[in-house]
């Protein structure tokens, strides 16, 4: 019996090993284009139905026809951006070092590296769920829930939002880490079956069971957890060069570190992203109403679905750079990166577009009073403006982040909204009413357009270097020999 389990587990790694070749052939030889697209396509898509599911449900209950409820669920995007930039610390500093270590032919170190984060991610789910419902009223009231219609609404949606959190968080760790390893399709089919399960759940649970905002969450709760499971089953049936085993979490504090300090970028970006969301709707609330809450919450979400587009596409590329550079292929990272900006960049051009021209009629499918409509039509043309000028910044955010700078990465994470949102949404404001919290978006686009330039440049000069330096490198081996 132990001479045959010692053989079974011999030919596992064997057909592990060239799986993993093959998988190394693949990222490092395939045409860029065909390689960008076809990964950037499941993933975009992966990154849209993340979107979809706060989206789904604020439309279904903007049915129910009160601003309040489309307040209530608008304001707890900063909830879920609380747990993202838990799950996407970990996911992405995990995905990108995973890249890298299979990059360098190191599947044993990948394997500990994603069977952590996953532990880690985990322990955070379940501490958040735990803190929300410590400090749940007044987390309520800082997210923008302060008139006592929204924020009992407010209440009945956030109780299985923090419930689902550990799912959350384990899901974006498993999503990286499939994607990072170029499984781009088995992630999307987690998140797509979710989606579906969401979409479908909604109206069954507000209307025909009349459990209103309740039904929302519980419906976003139990897709949650399916698509959780699905993920997970594509790791347990041994169809990923990964595995995520109980042996293979670390017990020493040095991978969990590498991880957060890789991931802290996504870290910095989705707790900005919740920090912008509180300013946001408080200005809405003090320069607006209810109207104005529930119409640029609205406007948000379909921002975020436009943002998945481009990042989703970003993200498709990070596995390939991350290939690439460990493998010292610095011709192949430069092609990537020129064609994923372009293609990113033409893609928000053409979206960007259809919504400034159907601006009032996406506002109306979400039942919005009149005056909720003519506010977030105004305020989703003015983000039009800035949507093409969004790829460059996180294109640099994630090609330092996946090269393992991780300063430089930090730095341009933060940017766009800590330098340039929060500001503009506190400043403009006051010199503009209403009027300034609708064009904060588009203010901010552009300051982190600009700011992203430099250290665009700054990449390639290196880049530049490091090829020279591998073929001097090569040149010297081939003479040695």
């Amino acid at each position: 019996m132990e001479k045959n389990g010692f053989t079974n587990e011999i030919a596992e790694e064997e057909l592990l090993r060239e799986r993993e070749k093959k998988q190394f052939v693949k990222m490092t030889q395939t045409s860029m284009p065909r390689l960008i697209i076809g990964l950037g396509i499941p993933t975009t898509l992966s990154m849209m139905v993340t979107s979809l599911y706060n989206l789904a449900d604020t439309y279904f209950v903007s049915l129910l026809g009160d601003d309040a409820v489309t307040a209530a669920v608008s304001n707890l995007l900063a909830l879920m951006s609380i747990i993202q930039a838990i799950g996407f610390t970990y996911g992405m500093g995990s995905g990108s070092i995973v890249s890298r270590l299979l990059g360098k032919r190191d599947r044993e170190g990948a394997d500990r590296i994603a069977s952590s984060a996953f532990a880690i991610s985990l322990v955070s789910g379940v501490l958040i769920t735990v803190v929300g419902f410590l400090f749940f009223t007044p987390m309520l009231k800082l997210f923008g829930s302060k008139t006592p219609a929204v924020l009992q609404y407010s209440k009945e949606y956030a109780i299985y939002i923090l419930l689902s959190a550990p799912f959350m968080c384990m899901s974006f760790v498993m999503n990286n880490v499939l994607r990072a390893e170029g499984k781009a399709v088995l992630s999307m089919i987690g998140l797509v079956a979710g989606a579906v399960i969401n979409v479908v759940l909604d109206p069954i649970l507000i209307f025909t069971a009349d459990m209103g905002v309740t039904g929302a969450a519980l419906a976003t709760c139990v897709s949650q957890i399916v698509s959780f499971l699905i993920l997970l089953f594509m790791f347990l049936s041994g169809k990923t060069v990964i595995r995520l085993r109980l042996r293979s979490v670390a017990l020493k504090l040095a991978p969990y570190g590498e991880i957060i300090a890789t991931g802290f970028p996504s870290f910095c970006r989705q707790v900005l992203a919740s920090l912008c969301t509180v300013f946001l709707n408080n200005a809405a609330n003090k320069y607006g109403s209810e109207a104005a809450q529930a119409a640029l919450g609205v406007v948000q979400k379909v921002f975020m679905l436009a943002f998945s587009l481009a990042l989703g596409i970003g993200q498709g590329y990070q596995p390939v750079l991350g290939y690439n550079y460990s493998a010292k292929r610095y011709d192949r990272v430069r092609s990537a990166y020129l064609f994923t900006l372009g293609f990113a960049t033409i893609v928000m051009v053409v979206f960007g577009g259809v919504c400034a021209i159907i601006a009032p009629y996406i506002m109306k499918m979400f039942s919005l009073s009149d005056k909720a409509t003519e506010i977030g039509a105004l305020t989703l043309r003015l983000q039009c403006i800035g949507m093409p000028l969004v790829p460059l910044n996180f294109m640099a955010s994630i090609t330092f982040q996946s090269v393992g700078s991780k300063a430089v990465a930090s730095v341009l994470s933060v940017s766009r909204q800590g330098l340039f949102y929060i500001p503009a949404v506190l400043i403009l404001p006051m010199l503009f009413k209403l009027m300034g919290v609708q064009c904060s978006q588009m203010v901010s686009d552009i300051g982190a357009f600009l700011f992203a330039i430099p250290f665009t440049f700054m990449f390639f000069k290196q880049l530049k270097k490091d090829q020279a330096a591998a073929k001097e490198a090569e040149t010297a081996e081939v003479a040695n020999e």
